[in-house]
């Protein structure tokens, strides 16, 4: 397809817009190419491009429209900056990503869109422009879109039976932050469709016999925000909404889940003075009440000037904390880690000098050196240096027969980092002083290998048109 200058234009102008939006993630969704139908969308996909800051994409990354009637402070987009609008119609996001997805540029769609006019409008143009790709263009592979807090939620319904994956922006990690910064917004319109986004994934695995559907709305109380639930409690009942179209829209897709990929959120990092103790429970609230499959976080790039703004001209976003955070993050969702365990109100920020995993360890000490020959996964999970495949490796291993340091290192462990927390057959790798100022001496010595795009050194850059050759 060749694109006219005007659709250029509008591209340029909306892919630029959409690079705050985070959406680097597999896809957590499987499904086969079928006969009739263009692409597929493969588990662990979509990680094959370079974004300046090293997230790695493979998705055509657009906003619908960056026009906006909300004014939040922290938004390049809002109504009161003078910068250039576009909006795409329908029709052409779905001709774009075929156009883009035939050249073999992207793998699936990744649509987000300013509010045009009302949450509803806006909504439904991003429902049109996937359902277009569905049917008119039998198009199979991936595509990720943002619900619209304050939308219909027939609309949020509708669009949920043809997509993979929907988010719905936290936007800050506190309501007192959102009323400060974006105080058109509210906690309760963002958490409403959060919640039927949960709900209809629920009743979809009912209906279809899963045994996933069990266990999906486990309760949780934050020590920081109190609890989710309480809030959400004041709130509209979804399900009352949504009962009387669940059945009839299950009907009309057989075969198919309601966002089968989950649900996923972003928060805003270092626009307000939260602490890192605040946003990592908040984190672990949102992963435990609303079945949430990832939660990203944005570092905060001042973009506005708006005096309400922290300055980041002087050291640039807090890309380091950023880091921490999805480190803490990774412990949440994979090492079985509590927030309670990985930071405490009392030293309410995260460690920049070493991981969070290392730092719980060395003000853990009384729990090491760990045996790999008996220690239990779970407590192998705790030890510096040890992934989750690994941790398996060995728990697999040590079955047919007796383990090595040589076998570790085949194994994955990092033994520079593991080497201070564990024995095997009782002896430690070398004589070491169980000492956290010792090992800590150590750990910095290693030069922690950080994301190239927290360094500086990175050598990809942000994929642009001409790299299309469009």
């Amino acid at each position: 397809m060749a694109l006219s200058q005007e659709i250029f234009k509008k591209l340029e102008i909306l892919t630029d817009a959409a690079k705050y939006d985070v959406s680097c993630t597999s896809s957590g969704s499987s499904r086969r190419g079928v006969k009739g139908t263009m692409g597929n969308a493969v588990s662990r996909g979509l990680c094959h491009c370079f974004a300046a800051d090293g997230r790695c994409i493979s998705l055509l990354k657009i906003l619908q429209t960056n026009e906006c009637v909300y004014d939040c402070k922290y938004c390049l987009n809002r109504c009161s900056n003078d910068v250039p609008r576009a909006t795409f119609k329908p029709e052409e996001i779905a001709e774009l990503t075929i156009a883009f997805y035939r050249r073999n540029y992207i793998e699936g769609l990744f649509l987000s869109s300013g509010i045009r006019n009302n949450p509803d409008d806006t909504m439904e143009s991003i429902y049109q422009a996937v359902y277009l790709l569905r049917t008119k263009y039998r198009f199979n592979g991936y595509i990720h879109v943002k619900a619209i807090p304050g939308a219909n939620p027939l609309l949020i319904e509708k669009t949920g039976w043809i997509v993979d994956r929907m988010s719905v922006n936290m936007e800050l990690p506190t309501a007192e932050g959102l009323r400060t910064l974006a105080p058109q917004k509210s906690r309760r319109k963002i958490l409403t469709p959060m919640r039927q986004i949960q709900m209809g994934r629920k009743e979809s695995y009912l209906l279809s016999g899963s045994e996933q559907s069990q266990g999906m709305l486990p309760s949780y109380s934050s020590p920081v925000v109190g609890s989710l639930e309480q809030q959400y409690k004041q709130m509209v009942n979804v399900p009352k909404l949504r009962e009387s179209s669940t059945h009839c829209l299950q009907e009309s897709h057989p075969g198919q889940s309601f966002v089968p990929a989950g649900q996923s959120t972003q928060m805003i990092i270092g626009a307000t003075p939260e602490s890192d103790y605040e946003i990592v429970h908040m984190a672990e609230a949102l992963y435990h009440q609303f079945d949430l499959k990832r939660v990203f976080y944005s570092a905060f790039v001042n973009t506005t000037g708006d005096e309400l703004l922290p300055d980041t001209t002087e050291f640039g976003p807090p890309l380091l904390r950023e880091h921490r955070l999805y480190q803490a993050d990774f412990l949440l969702r994979f090492y079985q880690f509590k927030a309670e365990e990985i930071i405490t109100a009392d030293q309410p920020n995260l460690n920049v000098q070493i991981d969070p995993k290392c730092n719980w360890a060395l003000n853990h000490l009384e729990q090491f050196p760990v045996e790999v020959e008996k220690a239990d996964y779970h407590t192998l999970l705790r030890v510096p240096g040890i992934g989750v495949k690994s941790a398996k490796r060995i728990v697999t291993a040590r079955r047919l027969g007796s383990l090595d340091y040589a076998s570790l290192k085949k194994f994955g462990v990092v033994l520079k980092r593991a080497m201070y927390f564990i024995t095997c057959h009782g002896k430690m790798m070398m004589p070491i002083r169980l000492e956290q100022s010792f090992i800590l001496t150590n750990l910095l010595g290693l030069k922690e290998k950080l994301p190239p795009g927290l360094t500086g050194t990175t050598t990809f850059q942000q994929m642009t048109l001409e790299d299309f050759g469009v």
